[in-house]
Order: structure tokens, then sequence, then C-alpha cells
């Protein structure tokens, strides 16, 4: 049986992660373990807090290299969430850390205009609206509602990665994908079935 290990660094949302995970596919584990990362056949990396903290956490346990060797040598599946999405850019406004880079993308604060219709943090369902076929979104409508809870977001320097953007007063990137690596700004774990189906459809890659 495949088993799926959730990095735990310390930041946010650990537990409705794994009670997803392990209702679909009943074997899931939490870990800050560097050596079980290298034995998972898919990782996920949640988050919720500040880059440059996170990236710190994650140094202290040890967990960079690792992660680096598990998604660009042995090309496990990683699927990142919110923050943990965030710290697969290069780099972020919000601290001085580096990510990972393993996308060609900077994170940045949203640079919202009308504040009364738009405000920041941005929080609640919206819209995400794909740009290229994916396995990951396999069974879904286009332009499903999803939730997000985030002031910062994504600026990809290379539009072969984005997979889907959505709309809060201007189009931001809501996904990336690129070979074994997976990243969406919004959380599948607290947007009911069609959150369901995305995890689920991430259990078979």
């Amino acid at each position: 049986m495949s088993h799926t290990l959730i990095i735990d660094y310390g930041m946010g949302n650990i537990n409705s992660v794994f009670n997803k995970i392990t209702r679909l596919s009943g074997n899931a584990k939490i870990t800050s373990d560097p050596q079980a990362i290298l034995f998972a056949d898919r990782i996920i990396l949640p988050g919720v807090g500040h880059f440059s903290k996170a990236m710190q956490n994650l140094k202290e346990l040890g967990l960079c290299d690792i992660l680096n060797e598990a998604v660009l040598v042995k090309k496990i599946p990683i699927m990142g969430i919110c923050l943990g999405f965030q710290l697969m850019a290069k780099q972020s406004e919000e601290g001085d850390d580096d990510g990972f880079g393993w996308f060609d993308a900077d994170v940045v604060h949203f640079n919202i205009q009308d504040k009364l219709i738009h405000k920041v943090p941005h929080m609640g369902w919206n819209n995400v609206n794909t740009t290229k076929q994916s396995a990951l979104f396999d069974g879904i409508p286009e332009s499903q509602e999803f939730y997000f809870v985030h002031s910062y977001h994504i600026r990809s320097n290379n539009e072969e990665d984005v997979l889907s953007t959505t709309d809060y007063e201007y189009n931001f990137v809501s996904a990336l994908e690129k070979d074994n690596i997976f990243g969406v700004q919004f959380h599948p774990e607290k947007s009911h079935d069609v959150g369901e189906k995305m995890l689920a459809n991430f259990l078979k890659i």
C-alpha cells in the first residue's frame, strides 16, 4: 500500500489535511523525520503563517536538503498547500529567507486598490480557472470554487508552470504544476467535495 507523508514543521493546519487523506487512502502519516521523507510515495507540504518563520523551522528540523533530494532527485510527487505552496517559490516579500526555488516564481503581497470591495487577507470561496490539463483537476468542472485564506500570492515567471488563476480585483496564480511538483494557494482540505476530489486525484499521481 502506498503511503503519503504530511510534513510537520510547526506551521498550521496539519490535522485537517491528515484527516482528509486518511479518509481517502487510509495510509497517511504526519512526520518531521528527515529520513522518512525519502521513502514516501508522495508528500504534502501544508502550512499557514509567515514565510520566513516557515523556512527557518524547516532548516532547524533538517528538512530542506532532504526535501530537495526527494523532490528534485527522487522525483517523489509533492503537493504544496497555501504557505506550503509559497515555499516552493524562489523568494517572498514576507521576510528575507529564500524559498526552495522549485518554481521560477516569487511571492508578493496583494496590491489591492479598492480595499472596500477586496479586503486583505483574501478569505472565503472563489473560483479557480484552469489554464491547462492536469491530473490534479481530473473530473473537476471548470471554474469551481475553492476556499482561500491568504494575504500573499504567487507571481510566476514561467507561464508554462501556471495551472490555474483566480480573480481578486486582478488575476493571480492559484496553482502551479511542473513535473512531479504541484502547488495550490487554496485549501482543498477545507473545500468540501471538490477539494476532496482534488486530494483523491493527487493520491493517484
